[in-house]
């Protein structure tokens, strides 16, 4: 639990006691300090809280709940214009309703009635002109609020037009932004993978040093190769000339055993010595049956 709005309490609460006992005045400079000092962290912390998305969508539909209201304020209004059209049509009835009872009272010669008629007939032509007056008014009162909407319409279309222009300008920036801090090693998603990456390639290169270096002290003779594989280049050169003579002697004799003499393997045996033709036995040749 955060210690920061149980201390203001606590504060607050010391200094209203302390005030009330009258044992200490005021503490209204650290008061305003604090509250300061709260009101600031607070609003770092909505800053950081707030996606202008969110915002703007809110702020939308708070524009259409207005639209909605006006729009519905036009259709009272309208509704009590229909309502008094419909009285004055009553009213204008009855009105001339009387007037042809009266005509009719007074061609019976009954002037009472004819009088009586006229002057109902009269305080209906009083409400009628009220009525009229106030028809007029909710007409005009219509035809603003009619206007209104109409204008509040337009603008709340072109604030959801600007809405959308941004919301998207926003996404497309923070994901720009977002793509460049991964590439450039700044992202915090991205910066533990960096660091791997970088251990890695640290490790993989102090191993081919170390192999190297193990690889030259080796081949100068510093160190010597304990499974006995190992060879200097001094015995490399040894083995590769016995190894050609072996090599030159093995292929001297298969030449003399496919010509079929033996002289080429005395020469071979015996060396650099020369024989005579009497020394080397007469050979028949050899006909081998099919």
């Amino acid at each position: 639990m955060d210690a920061g709005p149980v201390l203001w309490v606590l504060l607050q609460q010391l200094e209203l006691e302390s005030v009330r006992r009258g044992r200490a005045k005021p503490m209204s400079g650290v008061m305003k300090r604090m509250g300061m000092i709260f009101r600031a962290k607070a609003n770092k912390a909505l800053d950081r809280a707030e996606d202008p998305r969110e915002t703007l969508d809110y702020s939308y539909q708070k524009q259409l709940e207005l639209l909605q209201k006006v729009r519905r304020g036009v259709a009272d209004v309208a509704t009590s214009r229909k309502r008094l059209e419909l009285q004055l049509n009553q009213l204008q009835s009855q009105s001339a309703k009387l007037e042809d009872q009266g005509r009719k009272a007074l061609a019976l010669g009954r002037e009472d009635l004819a009088r009586e008629a006229l002057s109902r007939r009269a305080a209906l032509t009083q409400q009628v002109s009220d009525l009229e007056v106030q028809h007029q008014t909710l007409q005009g009162e219509e035809e603003k609020l009619t206007l209104a909407a109409q204008r509040l319409q337009a603008k709340v279309d072109a604030f959801r037009t600007k809405k959308e222009t941004i919301k998207a300008t926003y996404t497309a920036a923070q994901a720009q932004t977002r793509i460049a801090e991964s590439f450039s090693g700044i992202s915090e998603e991205m910066s533990d993978v960096g660091m791997a990456i970088q251990r890695a390639e640290d490790k993989t290169a102090q191993l081919q040093a170390r192999a190297g270096a193990i690889d030259e002290l080796l081949a100068s003779g510093a160190l010597s190769d304990q499974s006995g594989l190992g060879k200097d280049d001094l015995q490399a050169e040894l083995d590769r000339i016995s190894g050609g003579t072996d090599v030159e002697l093995e292929l001297q004799r298969m030449k003399a055993e496919l010509t079929g003499g033996t002289s080429g393997q005395q020469a071979i045996e015996g060396g650099n010595g020369k024989s005579t033709p009497q020394d080397r036995p007469q050979q028949t040749p050899r006909f081998d049956k099919q």
